[in-house]
């Protein structure tokens, strides 16, 4: 596995800790903050555990929980959106950060799987 994709991950989750520290110190927002920083510094927790791996499998099954918690920051990215916490501009950036992080997860998680099967 690429390292890439762990320094991805780790800016990222340093991208959503800043989110956080915005939502609740300027917006007053604790509910939905707490659940991205949660889905979105997982990520990079889970790519670490898969790259210590026991199996093929075990590296499978960390890599698309990561790939799933994600897809579950992009749910949260577009609450905090639609309910007036991000703006346009804000929501743009960390969305398509977002995005291009799921596209590599899914690449990964498929390569690992064909791989696994062969």
């Amino acid at each position: 596995m690429k390292d890439n994709v762990l320094e991805k991950s780790k800016a990222f989750a340093v991208r959503i800790i800043r989110l956080y520290q915005f939502l609740t110190n300027n917006k007053k927002e604790y509910v939905i903050s707490k659940q991205i920083l949660r889905s979105g510094t997982s990520i990079g927790a889970n790519i670490t555990e898969a790259k210590s791996g026991f199996s093929k499998k075990d590296f499978v099954a960390k890599m698309y929980i990561a790939f799933k918690e994600c897809s579950e920051t992009l749910y949260w990215l577009d609450l905090l959106f639609e309910t007036d916490y991000l703006t346009k501009e804000q929501y743009n950036s960390i969305y398509s950060d977002t995005v291009e992080l799921r596209k590599i997860l899914s690449s990964i998680t498929k390569t690992a799987r064909e791989n696994e099967d062969s």
